[in-house]
């Protein structure tokens, strides 16, 4: 018997204790294995852009926000869900992206690859969620 359809569609990696880079690490490995436990045959493609939006929710926190505290994904229905919860209150903006700059590119990248993103407050900091399509 399989494992309750709540731990198959739905997972939290609490990253307190683990800081800069290495949460960065983590939460990147931890995506990719809850992708091939989800879809064993692969995600088809869409699960380069998941890791993808991972790692960049996921720096932007260790980068702009004081660190990581957790990672969700979510999967109902075809759409995935990511999102990173941070210390800092301050919500992310999209700004106009230069493509010629170093760096810069994140929110970008994530509002090209996801349906749906935005942030909500937790506590006295935020999470910042994104929203990606999956094959059915």
């Amino acid at each position: 018997m399989g494992p309750p359809p709540s731990a198959t569609h739905h997972r939290e990696l609490d990253l307190h204790a683990t800081a800069g880079p290495a949460a960065c690490s983590a939460g990147i490995a931890w995506v990719r294995r809850a992708l091939a436990d989800w879809s064993p045959a692969g995600p088809a493609g869409h699960g380069d852009d998941a890791v993808l939006v991972a790692a960049e929710l996921l720096s932007n926190a260790v980068e702009h926000a004081g660190g990581v505290r957790s990672l969700t994904l979510a999967h109902h229905h075809g759409v995935l869900q990511i999102a990173v919860t941070d210390p800092s209150p301050d919500r992310p903006r999209l700004r106009e992206h230069r493509p010629d700059s170093v760096g810069g590119h994140g929110l970008f990248l994530v509002d090209r690859l996801t349906r749906h993103w935005g942030s909500r407050p937790n506590g006295r900091g935020k999470t910042v969620w994104a929203d990606l399509d999956l094959p059915s």
